[in-house]
């Protein structure tokens, strides 16, 4: 059973990313989804409670087949988040972000990118304007650097499990190949044999601009989920730091699956 987290503080932030992931996880037998709320003190409890329910209620009518509610008073919210996901193995947390400049964006947003930091289990992270158009095609961007220590297969094949889509790695540099290198090809075929259950396909774009060479993938290849590994300061190349990860979060349209190594 694959267990999701859908923590929600009632903003439209949190609830678009919620009606979202009821569309994602409709109809399927083997997930079950819990809607968590982090609530102030014991006079918010009723509020909490009532507020759960009817998305609760959302959700079975949206067709999601589990659903249960669990909350917490107080304490820090990524850490409430992290022991939950840990005391129930989850697969999968998932959150709403909007754009950089919005005022609604200061506190849910926020939380979203310091789970991102912090969180040892994968996030999802649904942009304001994301429409489900269903789980198909998954971009992978990677840098093809030292894949076997640094891609936690484990952690996100147990997400792609929940869509069995065909996956598409792609790698970005600033000049063209004649032919691919060799130490590049070695590590492609690491990633192809790491994710060997899925159907893979690479790609490899020239272009100084990163993220306009995302873009341009994901229109081409008609990518509906976009992983990143955010990497450690100490051996990452600039493209692939934490920081670079919360750019292209902000910049996306599309969901953003990130998994630390």
């Amino acid at each position: 059973m694959h267990r999701v987290i859908i923590p929600v503080d009632f903003s439209e932030t949190s609830l678009t990313a919620a009606r979202f992931a009821a569309q994602m996880l409709a109809g399927r037998e083997d997930i079950l989804a819990v809607i968590y709320h982090n609530y102030e003190s014991h006079d918010d409890y009723d509020i909490c409670h009532n507020f759960q329910e009817t998305l609760k209620k959302e959700y079975i009518t949206a067709g999601v087949l589990s659903v249960e509610c669990a909350n917490d008073m107080g304490g820090d919210l990524i850490e409430n988040i992290s022991r939950l996901a840990k005391s129930i193995g989850a697969t999968l947390v998932v959150m709403g972000i909007t754009g950089k400049s919005a005022i609604r964006q200061i506190m849910f947003g926020s939380n979203t990118l310091k789970l991102l930091d912090r969180n040892q289990y994968p996030v999802l992270i649904i942009p304001q304007d994301a429409v489900y158009k269903g789980v198909h095609n998954v971009g992978f961007a990677s840098d093809l650097k030292n894949v076997e220590t640094t891609t936690p297969s484990a952690l996100i094949t147990a997400v792609l499990e929940m869509f069995n889509p065909k996956l598409r790695f792609v790698h970005v540099s600033r000049d063209p190949y004649e032919t691919v290198p060799v130490k590049l090809e070695e590590e492609k075929n690491k990633l192809k044999e790491m994710f060997s259950r899925f159907e893979t396909e690479f790609f490899f774009i020239a272009m100084h601009d990163f993220y306009r060479a995302l873009d341009k993938f994901v229109k081409d290849h008609s990518i509906d989920m976009m992983i990143t590994v955010p990497k450690h300061q100490s051996n990452s190349s600039s493209l692939f730091k934490s920081t670079h990860t919360k750019r292209l979060v902000y910049h996306s349209h599309i969901p953003i699956l990130a998994a630390h190594e």
